[in-house]
């Protein structure tokens, strides 16, 4: 018995698109049509018959079609339990039975998207369709419901494997994919209400979901809560994992900073930046981004804010990677990359962040402002004797960008708009800059003329006294020590440029 016939169905959808095939095979089995305005005269223009809503409840669509299913006549027949005392109600008060419902809801978010005025976007807050979804999917033990024109196919699937009937567990699946439309259709809707409040919830992230494989390990499982889709056009490449996420935001991150800058390209591994260069052209800034570090490129994270061409995919295709990111692929360069099924290819519209972000911690979750804030050369108080020349302040800025990205303390040395060296996660700064100077030396880079950023002050001169040795001219800081002075007066003994941003770009 847990497989049941569809004998009657009602059907109200905003977009007709693909139901044509399930209503002709709904007609194949003699299954009798319930149906409302446009959806209604679809059905009929497709020469079949259907039974008008306002028929079974003795009411027309009134208040602009803000009221049309809502009716006992309509819910009575989708939550009637198929057992003696259900039926004998139905059958009472002369109410139909009804074994499938097919709803499209309005489009509310499409309408939001599209900049419409608030009454507009008011009216596309659907309340029939989304009764009519929660009420059949609470009775999917008689009651089939198709939620969305995304499950049309898997419908007809079902309907066609069993010849007219659905099992439970079929729609059992059914239900639980309709009530997924349902929480994101609702969460969609708080979103629009709940914008620029600075209520925690989870307004930021929480738009629909998608199972992952597993999280950040095999034995963790993981849920991705959002709409990659709203970011990325994912045009090649296997299903994201969640360390794929945690490292594309990373990304998104700091290319966000250097959108607009001369050719750009960033390679990142576990959310660090292990190569980043600034260059001419795509090509240039690929090679300087990668001479950075080829090692730790290995299976890493790149991003551009460049088309990618023939050229740098040539080049980019030589090395094993998990994700490329790009604002668009030339023809031929993605014909070349696409090659490589499993290598994940993401066409990116837009270098958005979130201004409010949150972590879960304890027993609950803390939410703050996102660091959102690029410090200028405006922002930059010369505390030295000597200011930085025009090329120091150049790489100083670039420095600063690639710091605040970096897992605190965290130590960036950059010369020449590149890179060179980068030391994140240390548990002191002398330690990051220790790791960022053995960098740079393990890949031949000549620190001399080189610069420094610190995400955070110095509490002691010891990170300029070893900066000096290396070769390093100018160093820039928050500042706010009190020990200050203390590494000022070491780089004025030995001509250095500092300059301080009061601004600190901590990163846990």
């Amino acid at each position: 018995m847990s497989s049941k016939m569809i004998r009657s169905a009602l059907v109200s959808v905003y977009y007709k698109d693909g139901l044509e095939p399930i209503l002709r095979e709904l007609h194949r089995h003699g299954v009798t049509l319930y149906s409302t305005g446009g959806t209604q005269q679809f059905i009929e223009s497709l020469g079949l018959s259907a039974t008008a809503v306002e028929d079974i409840t003795g009411y027309p669509s009134i208040l602009d079609g803000r009221v049309k299913t809502l009716h006992p006549a309509v819910f009575g027949g989708i939550l009637a339990r198929r057992e003696p005392e259900h039926l004998n109600q139905l059958q009472q008060y002369s109410l139909p039975e009804i074994d499938l419902v097919i709803v499209d809801l309005y489009p509310f978010e499409e309408t939001v998207a599209g900049s419409a005025s608030e009454q507009d976007i008011i009216e596309k807050i659907d309340i029939g369709g989304i009764s009519l979804i929660r009420a059949a999917a609470k009775n999917f033990g008689d009651v089939a419901v198709v939620a969305s024109r995304q499950e049309y196919g898997l419908f007809l699937e079902m309907l066609q494997s069993g010849n007219g009937s659905l099992s439970r567990d079929q729609r059992r699946e059914l239900a639980r994919r309709a009530f997924k439309v349902s929480s994101n259709y609702d969460i969609a809707i708080f979103n629009y209400f709940n914008e620029g409040t600075t209520d925690i919830a989870f307004k930021y992230s929480i738009h629909r979901s998608d199972i992952l494989r597993y999280g950040e390990n095999p034995h963790q499982s993981g849920v991705f809560f959002g709409d990659f889709d709203q970011i990325f056009d994912k045009i090649a490449g296997k299903a994201i994992s969640y360390n794929n996420l945690v490292d594309i935001d990373a990304a998104v991150q700091i290319m966000r900073e250097l959108r607009n800058t001369e050719p750009a390209f960033a390679i990142l591994k576990h959310t660090n930046t292990c190569g980043l260069a600034l260059r001419d052209t795509l090509p240039e800034a690929w090679r300087a981004a990668l001479a950075c570090d080829p090692v730790s490129a290995f299976g890493g994270i790149f991003i551009c804010n460049r088309p990618v061409d023939l050229e740098t995919a040539g080049e980019i295709d030589k090395l094993f990677y998990e994700v490329l990111i790009a604002p668009g692929f030339d023809e031929d360069a993605l014909a070349l990359l696409q090659a490589k099924k499993n290598r994940i290819l993401l066409l990116i519209k837009d270098f958005y962040v979130r201004p409010r972000s949150f972590r879960s911690l304890l027993n609950g979750v803390v939410e703050q402002d996102t660091d959102l804030r690029q410090d200028t050369e405006d922002d930059y108080q010369t505390a030295t004797l000597r200011a930085p020349s025009a090329s120091e302040v150049s790489d100083l800025l670039f420095a600063g960008t690639a710091v605040k990205h970096l897992k605190s303390n965290g130590i960036a040395l950059v010369k020449n708009k590149q890179l060179i060296g980068m030391g994140c996660g240390q548990t002191s700064r002398v330690d990051a800059l220790r790791q960022a100077i053995a960098k740079a030396a393990a890949f031949g880079f000549d620190l001399k003329g080189a610069v420094m950023a610190s995400d955070a002050f110095f509490p002691f001169p010891d990170c300029v006294e070893i900066a000096h040795e290396a070769g390093i001219t100018a160093v820039v800081q928050p500042g706010g020590s009190v020990k200050d002075q203390d590494s000022i007066d070491f780089c004025n003994a030995h001509n250095m440029a500092m300059v301080l941003t009061g601004v600190r770009h901590f990163k846990h």
